[in-house]
């Protein structure tokens, strides 16, 4: 038998034969159970969102390869086995990329930064795989974003008016239903926006030591609305305050997405655990009654989740081992 038929193993003894790589790569699905560093939310994220592009793909492995800052937005990469291949999915916002068509990193993240910087440039509408809370207002919002950008006569300012009305409603409905009010408070009509603000901000933003941003804010919203019904009725309303309008209706509704935020926490902005401020907020359609935010932590693994988290690509909650 010649040097060249021998296999390799065959030339070494048995405790060298054991420092070669085994001939079989370790499943995907198990490779999870070796990571050092894992983030299961996050990673459930990104599982979810590949399943949602991928729906022929079943989802075996999600690990977290990078973290790259360009001009001041922060970017994730990860790798993603499928049962049918690899993907590279970048954050920020979220997509993915084949590795078989994008085999080099550092070319995909450059070429995602571009395709970013120009969907940036145009209005995005909500992901009807990615859920909110607040999908309705965005729809009724980016309706009047594109509507803007081919308004020409009065009639359709005013068309705008009134979907940036309906969309602070809404705005207001949605979050009542996570918001628990004080018992004896009454509850306003659904229309009655300043009402329903001033109510909701003394349940969000309450407190003396609120006092003077819980102003600001009801202040700003009475205002937002007052501009808006204007706007729909007003015969000499012009595209820069309909443009004023619009910025205000997404501030009012950031404002409120902060506020519930903070809330889950509440009021801290650091984990109660370890102290870290690297606080991340997901959401979760099904939790009860119609889905909603929870808390995790990038430092430990405190997280405000109320059920259990999943294992990600299996479906199966996660077990702690007790051997």
């Amino acid at each position: 038998m010649t040097a060249e038929n021998v296999k390799p193993n065959a030339l070494l003894g048995a405790e060298d034969a054991c420092a070669l790589p085994p001939d079989h790569p370790v499943p995907a699905e198990y490779l999870h159970r070796y990571s050092v560093e894992r983030d299961p939310f996050a990673e459930q994220d990104i599982a979810d969102y590949v399943h949602s592009q991928a729906r022929d793909e079943v989802v075996s492995h999600v690990e977290r390869v990078k973290r790259e800052v360009v001009l001041g937005d922060p970017y994730e990469i990860w790798d993603v086995t499928t049962d049918q291949g690899r993907w590279w999915v970048i954050t920020n916002p979220t997509n993915l990329y084949s590795q078989q068509h994008f085999p080099s990193l550092d070319y995909t993240l450059s070429f995602h930064v571009g395709l970013m910087a120009r969907v940036r440039s145009r209005s995005s509408s909500p992901d009807g795989h990615d859920p909110t809370p607040f999908d309705e207002v965005l729809r009724r919002f980016e309706q009047a974003e594109e509507r803007f950008g081919h308004a020409i006569e009065v009639e359709d300012l005013q068309a705008i008016g009134m979907l940036l009305r309906e969309g602070l409603i809404s705005l207001t409905t949605a979050v009542h239903r996570r918001v628990v009010l004080p018992e004896g408070v009454d509850t306003p009509q659904v229309a009655n926006f300043i009402s329903w603000t001033d109510v909701l901000l003394n349940g969000l933003c309450g407190g003396g030591s609120n006092e003077r941003l819980r102003q600001y804010l009801k202040s700003h919203a009475k205002e937002t609305w007052q501009l808006v019904n204007w706007l729909t009725h007003s015969r000499n309303a012009d595209r820069v305050a309909t443009e004023i309008a619009i910025g205000g209706c997404g501030a009012t509704l950031s404002t409120f997405i902060q506020l519930l935020a903070r809330q889950r926490t509440g009021g801290a902005e650091e984990c109660p655990s370890c102290r870290s401020r690297n606080i991340r907020t997901f959401f979760d359609i099904d939790i009860p009654p119609d889905g909603d935010y929870f808390l995790s932590c990038g430092a430990c693994d405190w997280n405000n989740h109320p059920g259990v988290p999943m294992d990600v690509g299996s479906g199966e909650a996660v077990q702690d081992d007790q051997s």
